[in-house]
């Protein structure tokens, strides 16, 4: 799991939150990564992964904590909507030898974005749901024999 995002700007950094947290609930047979915003930097641990399940703010209309799941294909469609740092995860997935990662982008709506260390309550409070979200997926994967597969954009 890779928490996406700067954690000085607020809601901007919910995925290292988001990462944090779940260390916390489960550490158990799952990297949870702070990758920040220094994805080119986390190519190393994305060779070994079956799979990456990326967390990040995501600008994409809805009110703020609304949770989305998004496929790669769903940010490559619209580069103008959603995350740098998600898009920059999908990219350099490309840069990646052999065989790629199949990855997921859990995204929560963000209110603010400016400088600050806590989450917007909105945010905050749909922390608990994201993190419910992340597990189903990480169980889920945990039962597949392969990487899980995407599916489309949607509010969860």
């Amino acid at each position: 799991m890779a928490g996406l995002g700067n954690l000085l700007l607020r809601d901007d950094g919910v995925g290292v939150h988001a990462v944090r947290a779940l260390r916390k609930r489960d550490g158990r047979r799952v990297w949870a990564v702070e990758i920040g915003t220094a994805v080119l930097d986390a190519l190393h641990l994305f060779e070994a992964a079956g799979g990456i399940l990326a967390i990040d703010a995501i600008q994409a209309g809805g009110p703020p904590g609304t949770i989305y799941r998004f496929r790669p294909s769903d940010l490559e469609d619209r580069p103008a909507q959603g995350s740098l740092h998600a898009v920059n995860l999908v990219s350099a997935r490309h840069l990646l030898p052999g065989p790629r990662p199949e990855i997921v982008i859990l995204g929560v709506e963000p209110k603010t974005i400016d400088y600050g260390l806590t989450l917007s309550p909105p945010v905050q409070a749909a922390l608990p749901r994201l993190l419910e979200e992340a597990e189903a997926i990480l169980a889920r994967w945990r039962q597949e024999p392969g990487p899980a597969r995407g599916r489309p954009a949607r509010r969860v």
